[in-house]
């Protein structure tokens, strides 16, 4: 009876949470699509997706985020945004890491998600990884978004890792971005998002989302030659930080 009435909690927490994604979407609807028409208007759409949508599901969650700085990000100045992706709490937990707005790089799968796909695909910057083209309109469109002063962010794991992988490899893409824009890479470590909602169907649960902003990456003096040595010291803090965490509970 337990075992039946957990997993039915479960059920109703991954119901509940497709309410709370939809719900702030429906409600402001026309602002949405107003502020999505032109880029221009992008910080204003930004700013509702930070504080009114990424704050209802969290909240609404039992999911209360808890961001703590090693160094904080400045206005005015654009950055490349890298993060370890194991939930789909990390798109929420993304964007109250930054007040400054910026742009997800993401996978063009991501536009059949009802409702959202809508919009993912207005303001998001979308690559297929099979196709050539596509990557190069990507350098091309993060350019124009960091023109505009925005920052980028991408989840250089290219996917969510399997469930006994803690952090997978790292594509290239983010890092040679990066480079050839000259913008610091922000390494990002989210602590408890699997656990608060993985993509394991009955899993997850309300508690704590803890979130670590790393010491910034300067760019300014590398070459497209040191893309894998950057990859893997972004690559490193961010293992190094999950590995740690991971001790008291293994000492249990």
């Amino acid at each position: 009876m337990f075992s039946i009435l957990k997993k039915l909690g479960h059920i109703l927490y991954r119901i509940w949470f497709y309410i709370l994604v939809a719900l702030p979407i429906l409600l402001f609807l026309p602002f949405l699509v107003f502020f999505s028409i032109s880029e221009k208007w992008y910080p204003q759409f930004f700013w509702m997706a930070r504080n009114i949508w990424a704050n209802t599901i969290l909240y609404g969650m039992g999911c209360v985020p808890r961001i703590c700085y090693d160094e904080k990000l400045e206005r005015g100045k654009s950055f490349m945004l890298v993060a370890n992706h194991t939930s789909m709490l990390d798109i929420m937990m993304m964007l109250r890491v930054s007040s400054t707005p910026f742009v997800f790089v993401g996978k063009k799968e991501l536009v059949n998600i009802p409702l959202f796909g809508f919009f993912y695909k207005r303001v998001c910057i979308m690559v297929d990884r099979e196709d050539t083209r596509s990557r190069t309109n990507v350098y091309r469109r993060a350019q124009k978004r960091l023109n505009q002063g925005l920052s980028i962010c991408i989840f250089p794991e290219g996917g969510v890792p399997e469930e006994h992988i803690l952090l997978d490899s790292f594509k290239d893409g983010a890092f040679k971005m990066a480079i050839a824009h000259k913008i610091p890479v922000v390494p990002i470590t989210f602590y408890d998002n699997k656990n608060r909602f993985s993509f394991t169907f009955y899993s997850g649960g309300p508690g704590r989302t803890r979130g670590k902003v790393h010491r910034f990456i300067n760019t300014a003096h590398l070459g497209e030659v040191d893309k894998r040595s950057l990859r893997d010291d972004v690559r490193a803090v961010i293992l190094r930080d999950l590995e740690k965490d991971l001790v008291p509970k293994q000492s249990k």
